[in-house]
């Protein structure tokens, strides 16, 4: 033990808080978000920066109850039990391939990976949280989202909301509701190279 308690959120070093704020709960009031917060972070998604300004990012989104459960219906079913709840639910997928030309980006997914951030980010701004999901059916995204599997990557699930009351939340869930920690900073950049 390194002397920390559990889930210690203190940065090694000066950073902006909203870094350090941002986390991935998974209990979520039902209330709607209103459009204008909507809007807000897909503005602040459209702004992320991607290689030769290709902006290869989607987000596919529901707010209806209708279009929002069929959303639900692509995550695994332990998914399915806490975000079926959020008011806003999307995924967000990469273009594979750049529009000029029609050769491969490679860089799509890290670019896509920007936009998601600056979505998160803009949600804590807004006193909101999003979470991202990996646990969903890739297939059945595909089906359900209409899109292309040789045009787009299906990156991630995500559920934006207002954070609930963890007591709202199954007890095998519950347990995990709480900010995780991070690997020291030694473990993630090193000037020290060939490894």
């Amino acid at each position: 033990m390194d002397g920390k308690p559990p889930n210690d959120r203190r940065a090694e070093c000066e950073v902006d808080s909203i870094f350090t704020d941002r986390w991935s709960p998974r209990a979520f009031l039902s209330e709607p978000l209103p459009e204008h917060q909507i809007n807000s972070l897909f503005e602040a998604a459209r702004w992320a920066p991607s290689c030769f300004n290709e902006q290869p990012w989607l987000f596919i989104y529901a707010t209806e109850p209708e279009q929002r459960q069929k959303l639900v219906s692509v995550l695994v079913e332990k998914n399915q039990r806490w975000a079926g709840r959020c008011p806003l639910l999307m995924f967000v997928l990469a273009r594979r391939q750049f529009k000029e030309g029609g050769r491969e980006n490679r860089h799509a997914p890290f670019d896509a990976g920007s936009a998601w951030l600056s979505l998160a980010l803009q949600a804590r701004r807004l006193g909101l949280y999003a979470h991202a999901m990996a646990g969903f059916s890739i297939k059945k995204a595909y089906a359900v989202l209409g899109v292309s599997e040789e045009e787009y990557l299906v990156m991630a699930a995500i559920a934006v909301g207002r954070k609930g009351d963890a007591d709202q939340l199954p007890e095998d869930i519950r347990a995990m509701e709480s900010p995780n920690t991070r690997k020291p900073t030694a473990e993630v950049a090193t000037d020290k190279f060939p490894l």
